[in-house]
């Protein structure tokens, strides 16, 4: 085995902008959603076709969120599917400076 230097690098904590997506943060809020909205149909024991009949959501929405296929899906429609499956959704927002935001010609 050879022995080879590694470099560690810090995440920002949203893999999506890690790996420089131009919309980062929806895609990090969309994903978390769809979590939730796994864990819901885990917890109780929900088939794609049993979460339909309970939201009224298309079976195959199921199956695109289950799949993270999140394309289709807008922020707030995967809110209103959380609330249909009897969740409430609370949404903090911290907004941080980006990197290199706002800084012209920063002197050395």
């Amino acid at each position: 085995m050879k022995s080879e230097k590694l470099e560690v690098v810090r995440g920002t904590g949203n893999v999506f902008r890690d790996l420089g997506h131009k919309n980062a943060d929806a895609e990090q809020c969309k994903a978390m959603l769809a979590a939730e909205i796994i864990k819901a149909l885990d917890r109780d024991r929900l088939t794609v076709r049993g979460a339909h009949e309970r939201t009224g959501f298309a079976a195959a929405d199921f199956s695109r969120i289950r799949n993270a296929e999140l394309g289709r899906f807008t922020v707030d429609r995967l809110i209103s599917v959380l609330n249909r499956l009897g969740a409430q959704v609370e949404v903090k927002v911290r907004v941080r400076r980006g990197l290199g935001a706002g800084v012209h010609g920063a002197s050395s």
